[in-house]
């Protein structure tokens, strides 16, 4: 008995130490597959962390463009009004031109329209209305026509 029990022993163990030795063997295999998968994954996670860095500068270059394009439009409203204001001024300082008196011909003479008041200003002269020019001649009528008989 002794020997059949030996026997026996020694074929389990040999099974034991076969099983053993493939599923080393398994866990080498998976171990690389594992340090595969695991590469494959860093990569993937180094590219990703690369994207999302680009993002963010590209985002937060965009932010201080608008707040730059902001102030830059703050100021160029600025420098509108100043560049009106300055019109104003120089148009109101102005005498107003008024346009050369024209004799008018036909039935509808009508007289010159004084010239625009300039703008408004705080301590601004009233206007004096342009001075009537002499009565213009008025084209003669023309012949009337034939009775008929």
């Amino acid at each position: 008995m002794k020997s059949a029990t030996k026997k026996l022993s020694t074929e389990i163990a040999e099974t034991l130490a076969g099983k053993i030795e493939a599923v080393t063997a398994g866990s080498k295999k998976i171990k690389k597959s594992i340090e595969k998968a695991a590469a494959k994954l860093a990569k993937k996670v180094a590219k990703f962390e690369k994207e999302t860095l680009k993002k963010k500068a590209k985002e937060a270059k965009n932010a201080e463009k608008k707040v730059k394009d902001k102030k830059e439009g703050k100021k160029s409203k600025a420098q509108k009004k100043e560049k009106v204001a300055a019109l104003v001024a120089a148009a109101s300082s102005k005498a107003p031109v008024a346009a050369p008196a024209k004799p008018t011909v036909g039935k509808e003479a009508s007289a010159p329209k004084p010239a625009a008041k300039p703008a408004a200003t705080p301590k601004a002269a009233p206007a004096k209305p342009a001075a009537k020019p002499a009565a213009t001649p008025k084209a003669e009528a023309p012949a009337p026509a034939p009775e008929k008989a």
